[in-house]
């Protein structure tokens, strides 16, 4: 732990916990407990890796660290060469949708595109020109034109839905490339985040009949995770969070409709119809469970994801498709507050501002206020000992003990309160 962190990722990552919000970057930082459940998706991001598909569930209670997990997954993806696309689901972007909320939902996948070289996302103009610049070498060696190289390489394509259009549009970008005609390659970039939203505007630039519509958009990153692969890539990883949006939404048949996109994803993935693609989903209990409105509420479905009977006494299944992530124990909670303080002074340890008894009773603080919500949904409790940070480190007079009686913490836990729970017996007896 005597290793400096860099003040950019110091920052990142106390900024984000700040605000409650999870780090984009320097996950691995603050990173607690969890190994069997981050080995499972690690064992996923293989099989993509391979040619094979996933699909996962991540379920936890709000303020759980889902999203935290689920960021942790895509960091891991783009070190193992995937390419990563993620968004959050929100009443204007969804699975399944006849009005644009899908489109939208696409769109928003492919902005945020990222590789390892481009963590940020903005990743899809360099995945194409990747592959065009493989085909420019082997057409070199081969003596053939780069077009007859690529449309035989994107051969594999057509077997699919819109798989011409979607070779035409790659092969309108290599025309682009090589004549420096920015215009058709922005048109072709265009096309494939799905911004074109009629066929006239498509067919007049590009000259294709098709664009990617709400009805298309599982098929369209079916053919990008094919691409990818031909691009050089080991596979296409698409994270979706806030599915709880889709337990939200008061049309019982949208609900129903995108429940049955979810079912087609997870038996194309069950069944290994798609080649590289993989899929983490994150949402709460009662997005999952709900036998009103949630995905139980779908037979099919409850079928498919329920849990392991034989699963019960502290005895785990990781094997389905559904991930439910473990509560911190007290423990690791300890273990994550040392860390982010650890964080916070940049790495190093001549610059603690609290010593570790602080911690112990920071943590018991908490207990006494919010019972043993305060590590089994951590948020809050996160975002508040980042600000006790803050104050002692702007105020170097300021004594920790007399500010830890001051923390002022609620539960957050869908946005219940709970305060003045009894002391937590375990906690007033935990010693480190």
């Amino acid at each position: 732990m005597s290793t400096a962190i860099r003040a950019k990722d110091r920052d990142a990552v106390i900024q984000s916990l700040r605000a409650g919000v999870v780090p984009r970057t320097g996950q691995h930082l603050i990173q607690v407990g969890r190994g069997r459940e981050v080995e499972t998706l690690v064992s996923d991001i293989d099989r993509i890796a391979d040619g094979g598909s996933s699909f996962r569930l991540v379920i936890g209670e709000y303020g759980a660290g889902k999203t935290f997990f689920l960021n942790l997954v895509r960091a891991i993806a783009m070190e193992r060469k995937l390419v990563v696309a993620s968004a959050d689901l929100n009443p204007d972007r969804r699975l399944h949708a006849s009005g644009g909320q899908a489109r939208s939902l696409y769109a928003e996948l492919m902005r945020n595109l990222a590789t390892r070289t481009k963590p940020e996302g903005g990743a899809l103009s360099g995945v194409v020109e990747k592959f065009i610049s493989t085909s420019k070498s082997e057409a070199k060696a081969q003596g053939s034109p780069t077009e007859q190289v690529l449309r035989n390489k994107l051969e594999q394509l057509t077997e699919l839905v819109n798989g011409y259009d979607f070779a035409d549009v790659i092969a309108a970008y290599c025309r682009g490339f090589e004549e420096g005609n920015e215009q058709l390659k922005s048109d072709a970039i265009r096309w494939l985040r799905g911004e074109f939203a009629t066929r006239t505007d498509a067919r007049a630039a590009l000259g294709v009949r098709t664009i990617v519509d709400d009805a298309s958009v599982y098929d369209q990153l079916k053919l990008m995770g094919r691409f990818v692969r031909l691009a050089g890539y080991s596979g296409l990883l698409v994270c979706l969070d806030e599915l709880v949006n889709l337990y939200k939404l008061a049309n019982a048949q949208a609900r129903t409709s995108n429940y049955e996109q979810l079912l087609r994803m997870l038996n194309d993935s069950l069944q290994g119809t798609a080649v590289g693609l993989g899929f983490v989903l994150g949402g709460t209990p009662e997005f999952l469970l709900d036998t009103r409105r949630g995905l139980y509420s779908y037979s099919a479905l409850q079928s498919r994801l329920s849990q392991n009977t034989f699963a019960t006494d502290g005895l785990v299944d990781f094997s389905g498709p559904v991930v439910r992530l473990s509560s911190l124990t007290l423990e690791d909670f300890y273990v994550l507050l040392g860390k982010i303080r650890h964080v916070y002074a940049a790495g190093d340890q001549a610059k603690y501002l609290l010593p570790d008894p602080a911690i112990a009773q920071f943590m018991e603080h908490c207990a006494n206020r919010i019972g043993d919500a305060f590590f089994r949904t951590p948020r809050t409790t996160i975002t508040s000992f980042v600000n006790l940070l803050a104050v002692l480190e702007q105020n170097p007079d300021a004594q920790w003990q007399g500010l830890i009686g001051q923390v002022d913490i609620a539960a957050d836990n869908g946005g219940a309160v709970e305060l003045g729970v009894e002391e937590d017996e375990e906690l007033a007896s935990f010693k480190l």
